[in-house]
């Protein structure tokens, strides 16, 4: 096999450069990376970044071999490579294999977002707990009125970090999980009856009334997890009791739909509709994102972890399914969830 086929045979993008800092060869990778008319070119007209030219021109010069980054974005997305550069003897010349760590590199940090996301939101609890303890201990000790006062926001601040480390280890138990598709048959129809029902008494608090239609003539059964179904459509049912205007309408419907492209099949719609103030479409694509508010402040207040619709994407994903979220500031939103049903064979 000659050097040429080898280059040829190789995954990863591969430059080869000449003492005149001239492109020489290059393989089929590093023609989609770079584009197919590079041979006979200067390498700087295809690199521009300094600290990659610098380490070719050491190469060239004598330099057993040399490490450098490159960062940019052919094809409208950033990527990051590692390329190391190391001398080819035989022809004087020097020979770059280009690794992709993109992928890495995001996923390193959105851990890195991920930690200070959670010292954040465990942050302010933990200071508020700091101080009125502090208080309790010292001006307001002897005051009963304070007392009191005092601790049922502990209790809240409390139940806040509780909330936050539950829904953080839903979130972990579901990424571990997620390959793993539910096989369960569950009557859907009895899933979101349920959730209305443990949900009334914070319907009632905010008078809101939460109606339920079943625009389907066959059975309303898909494969799944109860639970984790019934974790979807409590946040969704919870989250529009919540943002949905007082003495206003929650309504959820599920239909079925007989042919989904997306899943070759039939399958079964369920809408959670309210009538709240709505959310701009500047903030739709993101509202899944872990720790992503519109509103920080009454998120916040009204006891949301910021995780909620993360762990509805999960879910819905771990099913096979499909979440859509469409929202008119003044209309109020309206969250989609789209699940296959079982092949009645």
């Amino acid at each position: 096999m000659s050097s040429s086929e080898v280059l040829q045979a190789l995954p990863i993008p591969v430059l080869v450069v000449g003492q005149d800092q001239r492109v020489t060869g290059q393989n089929g990778a590093a023609a989609h990376l770079f584009g197919a008319d590079l041979l006979g070119r200067h390498v700087a007209t295809a690199i521009r970044q300094p600290a990659l030219l610098e380490a070719i021109e050491a190469v060239l010069v004598g330099a057993p071999h040399a490490d450098a980054r490159l960062v940019f974005s052919p094809h409208g997305r950033d990527l990051i490579y590692n390329v190391h550069v190391a001398t080819l003897s035989s022809e004087r010349s020097a020979i770059l294999t280009f690794l992709d760590v993109s992928r890495q590199e995001e996923a390193g940090q959105m851990r890195s977002d991920f930690v200070a996301n959670v010292s954040h939101e465990l942050r302010t609890p933990l200071t508020a707990l700091t101080g009125f303890i502090e208080t309790l201990r010292g001006p307001a000790r002897d005051d009963p009125a304070a007392r009191a006062r005092f601790l049922d926001i502990m209790e809240k601040e409390a139940g806040r970090m509780n909330r936050l480390v539950t829904d953080l280890l839903s979130l972990g138990r579901l990424e571990d999980m997620g390959w793993m598709r539910p096989t369960d048959l569950v009557e859907l129809d009895q899933v979101i009856l349920m959730v209305i029902n443990a949900l009334n008494p914070a319907a009632k608090d905010r008078n809101v009334d939460v109606r339920a239609s079943f625009d389907t003539t066959r059975p309303v059964i898909v494969l799944g997890d109860r639970d984790q179904l019934t974790q979807v459509f409590t946040n969704l049912t919870e989250n529009a009791i919540k943002y949905g205007h007082k003495g206003g309408t929650v309504q959820i419907t599920v239909k079925a739909v007989a042919q989904m492209p997306a899943f070759k099949g039939p399958g079964l719609e369920v809408t959670v509709q309210d009538d709240g103030d709505g959310i701009d479409s500047k903030h739709l694509g993101r509202l899944t994102e872990r720790f992503y508010r519109v509103d920080n402040h009454r998120s916040r207040e009204l006891g949301g972890t910021g995780l909620g619709l993360a762990i509805v994407k999960h879910i819905v994903n771990r099913h096979r399914g499909r979440l859509r979220i469409e929202s008119t500031p003044g209309a109020g939103s309206c969250f989609s969830v789209t699940l296959p049903v079982p092949d009645p064979t």
